[in-house]
Order: structure tokens, then sequence, then C-alpha cells
């Protein structure tokens, strides 16, 4: 696959051979961009998720396994009341329009993160779009939605402990696979390459098990401000990165 940097004035060839198979990224700077431009921060959560849809569309098109977008995490509750209120009201809009907007995609949409606290009605509307694409066979893509690594972690130690408690199984019998199949990603592939936008270089709570072994890709661009351009530009570094695991 051949793609221009119109920065850079050049070609650059990413090998589909060596695609990263699992995409976290952390859509950072939607706030930010809105206050540069002497807008509310609701709009830029707005374009936020409508910039979220077109880098999802490529990953698709590409043939990205998994992507994950860090939407919402479980510290975000600590954000102003209409703010979040915005938020859950954007999160309702999207998934009522997904089959509008995502039509034909072939997109298998989920969300991850605790249900408990939220708004029934997005938890239905949730199932539903859960329900519809779950036949697809293109890109997943997890929506980290109220989701924290640590409560996800923790959700997973619980239940091995209960199982331990109920005899299913041995203490001596846990494995870091056991852990990782009691995860909300069980089953998909671990991050392979990791984006996070706005200039911020932190890991932030997110898939903190899931990005042992990631390959890590910083922008200065809000979320807003990202396009598919620089997907292509991380996906390519990617490529031409030397991973170890350890070894030498």
């Amino acid at each position: 696959m051949i793609f221009t940097n119109k920065k850079n004035g050049g070609d650059f060839e990413i090998d589909p051979e060596n695609l990263p198979k699992h995409i976290g990224i952390i859509l950072d700077g939607n706030g930010r961009w809105a206050k540069k431009r002497g807008l509310p921060r609701s709009a830029g959560h707005s374009v936020g998720v409508d910039n979220m849809k077109t880098v999802i569309r490529e990953c698709n098109r590409i043939g990205i396994e998994s992507v994950t977008s860090y939407v919402f995490s479980t510290e975000n509750w600590k954000r102003p009341k209409d703010e979040v209120d915005f938020l859950m009201k954007l999160f309702i809009k999207f998934f009522d329009n997904y089959k509008k907007e995502l039509e034909g995609e072939n997109i298998v949409m989920r969300v991850i993160g605790a249900r408990e606290n939220l708004d029934p009605h997005l938890v239905e509307k949730i199932a539903e779009t859960e329900e519809y694409t779950k036949n697809n066979t293109g890109t997943i893509v997890n929506m980290a939605l109220n989701y924290g690594s640590r409560e996800e972690i923790t959700r997973a130690v619980k239940g091995i402990s209960q199982d331990v408690k109920n005899g299913i199984i041995k203490s001596e019998d846990i494995t870091p696979q056991m852990i990782t199949d009691r995860l909300y990603t069980a089953g998909q592939h671990e991050v392979d390459l990791l984006i996070r936008t706005s200039g911020e270089m932190r890991i932030s709570n997110f898939l903190m098990w899931q990005i042992s072994y990631a390959e890590l890709w910083f922008s200065e661009k809000m979320w807003p401000e990202f396009t598919n351009e620089d997907l292509h530009m991380a996906i390519y570094d990617y490529g031409q990165r030397k991973r170890r695991f350890g070894g030498i």
C-alpha cells in the first residue's frame, strides 16, 4: 500500500504483511481544539466523534483487525456535569445513527468498560448495536466507554479468585493467559500500536495489560486535527521499528 505524506512531500509504502493487528487510540485534545477556536468544549467532542468514524473506516479499509478508542474514562466523571451529560447524549446519538452512518462497513462494534452507572438508554443502544454488528467480519472496534484499566484488571482478578474459592481452579493454575482471557478484549490480539494525540505522553489508565509490548506513537495534533494521513504515518513508523520482545 503506497501513501503520500503531504508534509514531507514524498510517498511511502506500508507493508500489508506487517500491519499492527490491534491499534489503541487515546483521542485526546477535543476540548482544547475547541477552546483555541473560541468554541465550547462540546463542539470539540462532536467533531472528535465524527473524526473517530473517519479513522475507524480507514482502519477497516486497510485491514486492521482491532481498534480500541478511548472515548470516556472512569476518571472523566470528575469533569463538569454539563460536559459529562453532553458526552452521554453524544454517545447515545452515535449509536442511534450507527446503522445510517456506518451501514455496509462490515465493522464489529463493541463497547468495553463498566456499564453499571451508565444511562439505561445508552446501555440499551449499545446492546442493540453490538447485536446488530456481531456477525460482521471486518475490523473489531472497541469503544472504551467508562473504561479504566485498573478496574478491568481488578474485575478479572476478582473473577479468578472467586473460581479459586469455589474450587473450579487452583491458585497454582493461574497464568497470565488466564488473566488475559478475563479482560474486556478477550480473544483479540494484544495491542501492537498505541497512538495518543495532543502532545500528551501518558498512558492514562488505558489497556495497561494489553499494551505491555505496544509501540507508542505520539502526535502533537489535537484529535479533531488527526487525519488518515497521520494514521498512515503511524502505521508506517510502526513497520520500521524492530520489535524484540525482550530479546536482542
